[in-house]
């Protein structure tokens, strides 16, 4: 499994350790930046890590700024993309689950690096559920 993997640099640290972290566990990553410290703009790399995503080169993507609020906005506005910001575990689950999201969003100035990397796990093994969310996410991608 690939997953492709966006920042900016209020998210770099986090980016750069979700990185060593799948990559010990198995998964392909494909790093679509930022790749320092250095002020940028997240709707570059939250653009690109979506694109990979929607175009098959990646399975998941997971995207991480200061509040991830504005990144997985950012992701959201390429097609076939459905990015939900994961601040709980709960949340990490049911946006797989029922809206079968293809991509995750984090916030590193407001959560921990462990609750990130376990809610990235939850995301990865949730399957979509079907059935009466079937319709609502083709609605979403009408």
């Amino acid at each position: 499994m690939k997953i492709s993997i966006g920042s900016d640099h209020a998210g770099y640290a986090y980016k750069e350790e979700i990185k060593k972290y799948l990559s010990n566990k198995g998964y392909g990553v494909i790093d679509c930046g930022t790749n320092s410290l250095e002020s940028c703009d997240y709707p570059e790399f939250g653009k690109e890590a979506a694109r990979k995503v929607a175009n098959k080169e990646a399975d998941f993507g997971i995207v991480v700024c200061s509040s991830g609020e504005g990144i997985s906005i950012a992701a959201n506005k390429v097609k076939g993309i459905r990015c939900g910001l994961a601040y709980n575990d709960d949340v990490a689950r049911l946006i797989r689950q029922h809206n079968n999201a293809n991509m995750i969003g984090f916030g590193a100035s407001f959560m921990k690096l462990e609750d990130v990397l376990r809610r990235i796990d939850i995301f990865l093994a949730t399957p979509f559920e079907g059935g009466r969310h079937e319709r609502r996410v083709n609605k979403i991608e009408e």
